[in-house]
């Protein structure tokens, strides 16, 4: 009897370990953000400065970056955008970024699956777009990436790591076409609200 408690009680304690993780170096994050008509998202690593200097030696100027840690940082969008002045189809990419002390150039890449950036291919680019570097006032010691909307039709999408930023501006690509299909959706939604019961 004192056997078959002892094996159903640690029976009980694996399946109570199996719901928690070994904590990682660098958490995996998902930020996701409405815009205009669907939504954006990214999902990535954030490694921490950890008392190293970050940008020039971890993470080697002119060179590739997987803006993050671990497998590649993806982003999706569900719509057409506009990334940084150029108009970008709706799907899941990876996004790499080559720093400099000065600039960063931001790339989408159609490859989003690879670890790191060790497999990256620049004939798989789909955009590359180059932004100036902004200095923190205050040290951010986890990279992180965000997305601030700025009205309806544009966000930003800004990284921030020690005491560098970046920030590239999303809009809608062909808002003309958009405003026509939320022009439409709004005419259905009336014409839902009017055939409602009336209570």
């Amino acid at each position: 009897m004192k056997k078959l408690f002892a094996t159903v009680l640690l029976s009980f304690s694996f399946l109570g370990f199996s719901q928690y993780n070994v904590p990682t170096a660098s958490p995996r994050e998902k930020v996701e953000q409405q815009f205009s008509m669907t939504k954006i998202s990214v999902d990535y690593s954030r490694p921490g400065v950890k008392g190293r200097k970050v940008f020039g030696e971890l993470v080697p100027f002119g060179k590739v970056w997987r803006a993050g840690a671990n497998s590649a940082t993806k982003i999706t969008f569900e719509q057409n955008v506009n990334f940084g002045g150029k108009d970008v189809m709706a799907g899941t990419y990876g996004l790499f970024i080559i720093p400099t002390d000065k600039e960063w150039k931001i790339i989408l890449n159609k490859d989003s699956q690879q670890w790191g950036a060790y497999q990256y291919d620049e004939k798989l680019n789909v955009l590359e777009v180059t932004v100036p570097v902004q200095k923190l006032s205050d040290k951010q010691e986890w990279f992180e990436i965000s997305l601030n909307p700025m009205d309806v039709h544009s966000t930003d999408l800004i990284f921030k790591w020690d005491m560098t930023k970046a920030v590239v501006p999303i809009k809608e690509a062909k808002p003309e076409t958009v405003a026509k299909i939320i022009d439409k959706l709004n005419e259905i939604k009336q014409i839902e609200k009017d055939a409602a019961p009336k209570k």
